[in-house]
């Protein structure tokens, strides 16, 4: 129904850390063209197209929130990358890094469009977005994931070598109807 607004939803957060960087190295996926290309300087347009097709499902909503000053403050900060995925050069995900301080890095956002799955992208691309994480050497790489994100997100970051380091719970406000057209007429 027409602007109607969704249910908050309670979330089981789960924080990890990994403090050495991966020692397993994953061959690029065959039969598929694709490029990763790091986005300086990102159109907070492209950027809000690729959270959404990203997250949309996972119910990603925080940033799509966000007024233009407020996201550019962050996107456009030095301390953040935004790196992305083509598949057929099409956009297919994207990863954010943060440098959270001299000895942290947080992987901020991760994920694959609905196209891009099951064409085996997702650990060879999780791979490439911890390169480039421990490319500035950290002390530690951090991530935080959910019980609404992809069913595997938690396993899949263990088998990387994330430890979980706390829990807890949250509310999640899905974006309803209006606030998804508001989006689109932005573009």
């Amino acid at each position: 129904m027409q602007g109607s607004k969704p249910e908050a939803l309670t979330a089981q957060v789960t924080e990890l850390e990994m403090t050495s960087p991966p020692k397993q190295s994953l061959p690029m996926p065959i039969n598929i063209h694709t490029a990763i290309l790091r986005v300086s300087d990102i159109p907070l347009a492209y950027y809000r197209f690729l959270y959404l097709r990203v997250g949309k499902r996972w119910h990603w909503a925080e940033r799509l929130r966000m007024n233009d000053e407020e996201l550019a403050a962050i996107l456009h900060d030095k301390r953040t990358t935004i790196t992305v995925l083509y598949v057929n050069g099409a956009p297919a995900g994207f990863f954010e890094l943060q440098q959270l301080d001299d000895d942290a890095i947080e992987i901020t956002h991760f994920g694959l469009m609905e196209h891009a799955l099951g064409l085996g992208l997702g650990k060879w691309f999780l791979l490439q977005a911890l390169f480039e994480a421990w490319a500035v050497n950290p002390s530690k790489v951090k991530v935080t994931t959910n019980s609404l994100d992809h069913p595997r997100a938690l396993q899949l970051y263990q088998q990387f070598g994330f430890s979980p380091v706390a829990t807890r719970e949250a509310t999640v406000k899905p974006l309803s109807d209006d606030e998804l057209l508001a989006f689109a007429k932005k573009l």
